[in-house]
């Protein structure tokens, strides 16, 4: 008998988690299933109980119930206890074990184009959010060779450069004084959602200033391509979008509930098939 994975988050009718290991569970020739759930935060801690009833294997959790989904856990790893957040469970006969595959996921796919080189490039975070957290304790982590953090509201760069960042020289950034410093950075993250459907015309940071080959990398991928990401090529960067992020949180969460190591080009070619309405 296989079994049942879920995705549980406010709203949910969005994600393409379901089709994504769905997909993947049927490739492998797996028995499961995954749903998504629409949980009102006012109501998380009866879901949390009602996956333990269920059996529930496993479950991935989006926005808004990261954080408030640890104090309903038995055990969180020590990265997810770091970055503050939990985007995956695994339910062991009622013993809950929190992770955050998001960081990890997307060192994987910056990996990819980056190469092992990237542990001695010079990094540029843009946004100091729940995302921007996952990505720089990761980062941190795997001990870049510079973290710098831009964002709107200086004191909450500090807080996450405070709070999350322990073996990496990092300062904090306005959006202003990143821009005139944009040529010092190998790589370029923009973990905000400017530039997100519907608000496609809007870009982060400029890209006048880059130099050619630098990595501009987005975690948006609705659109597939940003303005930022366009016009950032136009100017010889190399970019690459948030479906390399997503794919890979997805394919860490897949291996922890089930053992079995997914072919994340597989599951990368059935959330592309769906953007682009294939």
């Amino acid at each position: 008998m296989g079994k049942l994975f879920a995705l549980i988050g406010h709203p949910v009718g969005h994600s393409l988690s379901s089709i994504m290991h769905n997909e993947e569970f049927q490739a492998l020739g797996l028995p499961h299933r995954y749903e998504c759930f629409d949980v009102d935060p006012a109501n998380l801690s009866k879901a949390v109980e009602g996956i333990k009833a269920l059996g529930i294997a496993g479950f991935n959790v989006t926005v808004p119930h990261k954080v408030t989904v640890m104090q309903h856990l038995d055990e969180i790893d020590e990265e997810a206890r770091q970055i503050g957040a939990v985007n995956t469970i695994v339910n062991r006969d009622g013993y809950l074990i929190g992770a955050n595959t998001d960081g990890q996921g997307f060192l994987k796919s910056l990996k990819d184009v980056a190469g092992e080189t990237l542990s001695h490039m010079r990094v540029l975070m843009i946004g100091a959010g729940g995302a921007a957290r996952g990505v720089a304790v990761t980062l941190d982590r795997y001990r870049v060779r510079q973290l710098d953090i831009a964002n709107r509201t200086l004191e909450k760069a500090e807080f996450l450069i405070e709070k999350g960042i322990q073996n990496t020289p990092s300062r904090v950034l306005s959006f202003e004084e990143a821009e005139s410093g944009l040529s010092e950075y190998d790589v370029i993250i923009n973990t905000t959602p400017i530039g997100m459907s519907p608000n496609t015309g809007e870009m982060p940071l400029s890209v006048n200033g880059i130099n050619p080959g630098t990595i501009l990398a987005d975690l948006i991928y609705n659109p597939l391509e940003t303005k930022w990401l366009k016009e950032g090529e136009g100017i010889g960067a190399v970019t690459m979008n948030g479906v390399g992020m997503f794919v890979g949180q997805g394919a860490l969460a897949f291996e922890k509930w089930t053992g079995r190591t997914p072919d994340r080009g597989r599951m990368r070619d059935t959330v592309l098939a769906r953007l682009e309405g294939r």
